[in-house]
């Protein structure tokens, strides 16, 4: 069992050691049926440890501010498939990013200096940490949002997310979480429709997530869901084989 504080030390600087990758997760337009996007999902392999799970060592690079150094890394490989393939990128990005107004003008640079519109990027917020100083980080957004990058609201259903947030923070898409798809009774089944109709009417995007049955993906669809990931669909893969993927979308 590996100890948080030996955890967070060897966070230090895994990115120029080359022990971070991104992996991408496929999304498929429920309409169409044809890929349109993927989800760039930060993976870390230590010489010693090997894979370590992102839901834990997430949480403490959050707690010890190297999450900068991650995000970092990950929105600089989401701009470059950006710029490589012919499909929409998202990225999650943590509050304790967008409280930093020096990533978020960074992100402002190198966004003005893609060759693709920025509107194929997205940016996903996650809820590892309370939004802090809310119009400041709106503010953020907003000018992120000004040169064309979308919004994510992600874990909808679960924790803080909620519909007010993504009115909040100027959302251009709603993502839903595993557990209400994976959740078949007719209350749950009730609040998905309700959160799709009200995410339609405020103009977000709906992106169902941890579709792992044919029966979950047809209940998305019949519910009106814009677009689907999950085990399904696709795993998470390597940027190798993700290019020959967005290759033939």
């Amino acid at each position: 069992m590996v100890e948080l504080a030996e955890m967070a030390r060897a966070l230090r600087g895994a990115s120029s050691r080359g022990e971070l990758s991104a992996w991408f997760q496929p999304q498929i337009d429920l309409q169409t049926n044809r890929l349109v996007a993927a989800e760039a999902l930060c993976r870390w392999h230590h010489p010693a440890w090997g894979i370590v799970p992102p839901n834990e060592f997430i949480p403490i690079a959050e707690e010890d501010g190297t999450i900068g150094e991650i995000g970092v890394f990950m929105a600089t490989q989401a701009m470059s498939a950006m710029t490589a393939w012919n499909i929409d990128i998202s990225v999650n990005v943590s509050p304790a990013q967008l409280e930093d107004s020096g990533f978020t003008r960074w992100l402002e640079r190198m966004i003005r200096r893609i060759r693709r519109p920025a509107r194929r990027l997205t940016l996903e917020i996650t809820e590892g940490r309370h939004l802090g100083d809310v119009p400041a980080l709106v503010a953020r957004l907003d000018r992120l949002r000004g040169l064309g990058v979308g919004i994510a609201i992600d874990d909808f259903g679960s924790g803080q997310a909620s519909l007010l947030q993504a009115r909040r923070l100027h959302a251009t898409e709603l993502k839903i979480d595993r557990a209400l798809i994976g959740d078949d009774s007719p209350e749950t089944t009730q609040v998905v429709a309700e959160a799709v109709e009200l995410a339609h009417d405020a103009h977000l995007r709906v992106v169902a997530e941890g579709i792992e049955t044919a029966e979950q993906l047809a209940k998305v669809t019949r519910l009106g869901c814009d677009r689907a990931q999950g085990y399904l669909l696709s795993r998470p893969v390597p940027r190798g084989d993700m290019a020959r993927l967005a290759a033939t979308a």
